[in-house]
């Protein structure tokens, strides 16, 4: 046994333990209540004559992985720093340290304290955390199981949502333009209208789609018959739109993208579709092939025939039609010769053209194809259509965030000023974009500038590429760790910084959806 474990108090020795106590509560039972974790805690501790003097708290957060849990994480940044006055941390069990799919990721913090000194006493096991054999196989034992716990858990909310789903009912997510969500009891009565951010606060309730007001309903139809008879591509439907003073259901400007969304979803035929998407056990969000969604058809009362709407779905698989590469130049060239010069920006916003990335893939860069077709880019042209993308792109990725968090039953509120997210009321989200630049000698470089005035908990940095028309990666930056004005970033960066990228928003994402599970519970 080491010498540092915690035993009954000796009578011999004076000195008392200093101690530290970290509580977590995600949504499981009140028996986890951080105030319970608390009284548990405080028995241990009297018992052994130590000293509670610090206490780390994550309320409302999962165990699955450290993201996010800011009572966690700054414990750990304390002890790595030496900045504790404290010999041991006590945690009311296992699972309440974490229910880590890994459990190596559990034992790598718990060494992290070890290391520094620092002891980790779990209150509430049966074993003691002494370093022993048999304490060190059973606490493997407990990390374990509460990983199993949380991935039992997990298929059977998912098997119950699926159920659901096949029973006609929504789960969860904004209705969408045209639509709106009805309250409805057990047995299928409506009872209430769901304005924008309610959900049900019974669990017998369910939710429902059914056709929004009437003039919604014309304006869904009559964008699919512009796009059927007319030939208005999204964009053109967009434009449109926004020249009628039309507003979307989040009574903003139409865009390509929002039209080609109600152009495309099965809602409109009254279809109940999910698991399009997956985000399980906080892992990495995939694109699920159609074999795995799961659909009800016919669960609400259709808003569009469904003649029309699939009549719509063969024109836009007809536009995936793949290219050769003779006839992507041939349309890059055709293009180049109407405009008289090229852009990513020119490229994506022209209907009947593939994308920026497609060329890129093909022919190695944009740049390559370019010169192809005998373009030569200029630069102060490029700079300004950087400037064009940037207005544009800003404000569709804020609204692209908005939207994910509050699909996954996050609250978000959005300042209209300034752009801040509020997440959850809990933690606040800036969204920067950072031109890349290119120096002389080819090296390239992103300035990333805070919004000291704002004071935000998160800035995401957007990368663009290259060419600086597109998302490169994403930096995900706390404003405990980066207080500074501004950063520099390169191609290959420090570790410091390394660690907050992510090729995807997914994780940010993420950060809202323990709301959704909360509510299910």
């Amino acid at each position: 046994m080491e010498s540092n474990s915690i035993t009954e108090v000796d009578q011999n020795k004076p000195k008392r333990f200093r101690a530290a106590e970290y509580v977590r509560m995600s949504t499981e039972h009140q028996q986890y209540s951080t105030l319970n974790q608390a009284d548990k805690i405080r028995e241990y501790a009297a018992r052994r004559d130590i000293e509670i003097v610090r206490t780390y708290t994550d309320e409302g957060k999962s165990g699955l992985n450290i993201v996010g849990r800011q009572g966690l994480q700054e414990l750990i940044r304390d002890v790595q720093a030496g900045a504790t006055d404290f010999e041991i941390i006590l945690v009311y069990d296992v699972s309440r340290w974490g229910r880590f799919q890994d459990a190596d990721e559990s034992a790598y913090y718990e060494y992290i304290c070890r290391q520094a000194g620092i002891q980790v006493a779990y209150c509430a096991e049966q074993f003691e955390n002494d370093g022993s054999i048999s304490s060190t196989i059973v606490k493997s034992l407990k990390r374990s199981m509460a990983g199993e716990y949380s991935r039992e858990l997990s298929a059977k909310v998912f098997a119950g949502q699926c159920r659901l789903i096949q029973l006609g009912f929504r789960q969860g997510g904004p209705a969408g333009y045209g639509l709106r969500r009805v309250l409805v009891d057990q047995h299928g009565a409506i009872k209430a209208e769901l304005s924008r951010g309610e959900h049900k606060s019974l669990q017998t309730d369910r939710v429902v789609l059914i056709p929004g007001p009437d003039n919604e309903v014309r304006t869904v139809n009559t964008m699919y018959r512009w796009f059927i008879d007319d030939g208005l591509v999204e964009s053109e439907i967009a434009s449109r739109l926004n020249s009628m003073a039309v507003r979307t259901d989040l009574n903003r400007d139409w865009t390509r993208a929002t039209v080609h969304e109600v152009l495309t979803n099965e809602k409109y035929i009254g279809n109940n579709v999910y698991n399009r998407r997956s985000f399980k056990l906080k892992k990495k969000r995939v694109a699920n092939t159609p074999e795995k969604w799961i659909k009800k058809v016919g669960a609400f009362e259709p808003v569009v025939p469904p003649d029309i709407f699939y009549t719509a779905q063969g024109i836009i698989r007809a536009r995936s039609y793949r290219y050769s590469n003779d006839e992507l130049i041939e349309r890059l060239r055709n293009l180049y010769q109407k405009r008289g010069f090229l852009s990513g920006l020119i490229i994506n916003e022209t209907d009947d053209m593939p994308s920026t990335s497609i060329y890129a893939h093909r022919f190695g860069s944009l740049i390559r194809a370019y010169q192809i077709v005998g373009f030569t880019p200029d630069r102060d042209y490029q700079y300004l259509e950087t400037n064009k993308f940037l207005r544009r792109f800003h404000p569709e990725i804020i609204h692209e965030t908005e939207n994910q968090m509050i699909a996954l039953g996050g609250i978000v509120q959005r300042d209209p000023a300034t752009d801040l997210l509020w997440v959850n009321d809990e933690f606040s989200i800036s969204l920067v974009i950072s031109r890349c630049q290119t120096s002389e000698t080819g090296r390239r470089s992103w300035k990333v500038r805070f919004d000291t005035s704002l004071s935000p908990d998160i800035t995401v940095a957007v990368r663009l590429n290259q060419t600086n028309d597109a998302a490169l990666d994403y930096y995900l930056l706390p404003r405990l760790d980066f207080g500074q004005e501004r950063i520099r970033l390169a191609d290959h960066n420090s570790i410091e910084f390394e660690s907050y990228r992510f090729s995807s928003l997914d994780y940010l994402y993420g950060m809202a959806e323990r709301t959704r599970l909360r509510r299910f519970a």
